[in-house]
C-alpha cells in the first residue's frame, strides 16, 4: 500500500475531486490517504467527507488520516509516495482581499490576481516560504515523492521547487484539458468528430493552442480562428471570451486559460484611461473575490449533506489521479505539466516554468521537446516571465527591490502606474501582508 498526502486538504471540494479521482483507480484504492490543513474545522470537515467517500465508492479499502498543523506536519508527509499541494496562505479574508483593495487606492484595478499582476506577486511572496518548509520536510520523511502541485501563481511556485528544492516537482492546471474545448464550444463547433489531437505548449496560463486536428486529421483552427474573429468584430453583448479572440486576431493563436485571466496578463485591456474597454471586452473586474464568495456560499450549502455521508464520485479529468496511475502501474499517460525548460521551448529562457506535453510512467514525469513558439507567442510568455523570475529571486534574496523590479516589469502595473507610485504600492502590500510575510530589506 502507498500514500498520497494532501496538504491543504481543509480545501474540501478539491479534495473531494482529487482524493474521489483516486479512489475511482484500482491501482491507488488501497493506498492511505494523509489529510493536512493548519485549519482544525476545516480539516476534521475533509476528514469526515472522506471517510464518507471511502465508505460510499471506495468499500473502505483506504485508510484515511489526518494531521493537523506544523507540529504533525513532517508524520502526514512521511512515507508518501505523492504529495498534492491545494493550499492558499492567507485564504481569501485576509490576504486575498488585500491584494484588491490595497491596489484600487492607486486606480490598479484586477480580474483574479492569483497568477501574475501585483496581486500574483504577493500571494507568491507568502507562499514560496511554505513550499520551502514542504520540502525541508519532504527531503527527510519522504525524498523520493512527487509533489504535484496545483496551487497558484503555478510558474512560480513550480518553478521555485524545481530551481531551489531536490523535490520532484511538476505543476499541474485544468486549463489544458478545457482549451479546446473551449475555443471549439465557443465558435459553435461542438459537433467536430473526436477524439481530438492537439499541440498547447508556453507557460501556465497562457500556453498556445499551436495545433488541433479532428479524429480524421482535419485542421480545425482556421475555421475555429474564422468564426472567433467574427464573433470579436461583432462584439456580441456577454460573450465570454474575447480577450483570447482578440489573442487569435492579433497574435494568431488562442491560449489556455480564460479571458478574465488573460485580461490582466498584459498591458491591452485594462486601462483606466480607456474604461470603454472593460465594456467592450467584457472584463469582470473584481471577479475573484466574488468567485471566493459564492465558493464558500456554495460549500455552506453542500456541507451539510457532505457531512452527513450523502457523497459519491465520478472520476474528473484533473491529472492527478491520472499521474499517478500511471507512475504506480507504469501505463503511460500524456499531461500538460509545468517544468523547468531544459531545452524544451527554444526562444524562452532556461530557467523559465514551461507548459509542454509530458509524458508519464514509472520513470516520473518526462517532457517533450516543443521547438520554437511563434515569435510573437514568445515574446507575449516573456512579458510574464521576466516578473515570475523577478519575484523568485526576491524571494530567495528577500530583497524589496527586487520585488520593486518584478511589480515594475509586470505589464499591467506597469502599464496603469509610475514607478513611484509601484514602489509605494508594493511598500503598502509588504505592511498589509507583514503576519504573512519573512522580513524583506
Amino acid at each position: 500500500m502507498g500514500k498520497i498526502t494532501f496538504m491543504g486538504a481543509g480545501s474540501t471540494v478539491f479534495a473531494k475531486n482529487v482524493i474521489g479521482d483516486s479512489m475511482c483507480c484500482e491501482a491507488l484504492r488501497d493506498f492511505e490517504f494523509a489529510l493536512y490543513d493548519i485549519d482544525p474545522e476545516r480539516l476534521e470537515e475533509s476528514y469526515i467527507m472522506v471517510t464518507a467517500l471511502n465508505k460510499n465508492i471506495n468499500q473502505n479499502r483506504a485508510k484515511i488520516s489526518k494531521y493537523l498543523g506544523v507540529p504533525q506536519r513532517k508524520d502526514a508527509l512521511r512515507g508518501a509516495d505523492f504529495v498534492v499541494d491545494a493550499i492558499q496562505v492567507g485564504l481569501y479574508d485576509p490576504c486575498t482581499i488585500i491584494d484588491f483593495e490595497v491596489p484600487k487606492k492607486y486606480g490598479l484595478r484586477q480580474t483574479i490576481a492569483d497568477t501574475l499582476g501585483i496581486g500574483g506577486i504577493f500571494r507568491s511572496l507568502r507562499t514560496i516560504p511554505v513550499l520551502q518548509d514542504f520540502a525541508d520536510d519532504m527531503a527527510q520523511v519522504c525524498p523520493n515523492a512527487w509533489f504535484l502541485n496545483y496551487t497558484n501563481p503555478m510558474a512560480t511556485l513550480a518553478g521555485y521547487m524545481q530551481r531551489y528544492t531536490p523535490i520532484n516537482t511538476v505543476g499541474l492546471c485544468h486549463s489544458v484539458q478545457v482549451c479546446a474545448d473551449s475555443l471549439l464550444h465557443g465558435v459553435g463547433m461542438t459537433d467536430v468528430k473526436r477524439p481530438l489531437k492537439q499541440k498547447i505548449a508556453g507557460i501556465n496560463h497562457m500556453a498556445w493552442l499551436l495545433e488541433l486536428q479532428d479524429a480524421d486529421g482535419n485542421d480545425l483552427l482556421p475555421e475555429a480562428h474564422r468564426r472567433a474573429i467574427e464573433i470579436l468584430e461583432q462584439y456580441p453583448k456577454g460573450h465570454w471570451d474575447l480577450v483570447r479572440y482578440e489573442y487569435i486576431r492579433r497574435l494568431g493563436y488562442y491560449c489556455t486559460e480564460s479571458s478574465e485571466h488573460n485580461a490582466e496578463y498584459n498591458n491591452l485591456f485594462i486601462k483606466s484611461k480607456y474604461p470603454e474597454l472593460i465594456e467592450r471586452y467584457n472584463i469582470p473586474l473584481d471577479e475573484y473575490p466574488r468567485r471566493c464568495i459564492n465558493q464558500i456560499a456554495g460549500w455552506k450549502a453542500a456541507k451539510e449533506h457532505y457531512l452527513a455521508g450523502d457523497i459519491t464520485h465520478t472520476r474528473t479529468m484533473e491529472y492527478a489521479s491520472y499521474i499517478m496511475e500511471a507512475m504506480v502501474t507504469d501505463v503511460p499517460y500524456r499531461i500538460g505539466g509545468n517544468v523547468l525548460n531544459k531545452g524544451l521551448i527554444d526562444n524562452l529562457p532556461a530557467e523559465a516554468c514551461v507548459e509542454v506535453p509530458c509524458l508519464v510512467d514509472k520513470a516520473g514525469v518526462q517532457p517533450t521537446h516543443v521547438g520554437r513558439l511563434p515569435l510573437q507567442c514568445a515574446a507575449m510568455n516573456m512579458t510574464n516571465i521576466n516578473t515570475q523570475l523577478l519575484t523568485i529571486e526576491a524571494a530567495v534574496t528577500r530583497k524589496k527591490e527586487t520585488v520593486y523590479q518584478a511589480a515594475m516589469l509586470d505589464p499591467h502595473t506597469s502599464s496603469e502606474l509610475s514607478i513611484d507610485d509601484i514602489v509605494s504600492l508594493c511598500d503598502d502590500l509588504f505592511e498589509a501582508h507583514k503576519d504573512w510575510l519573512p522580513e524583506y530589506l
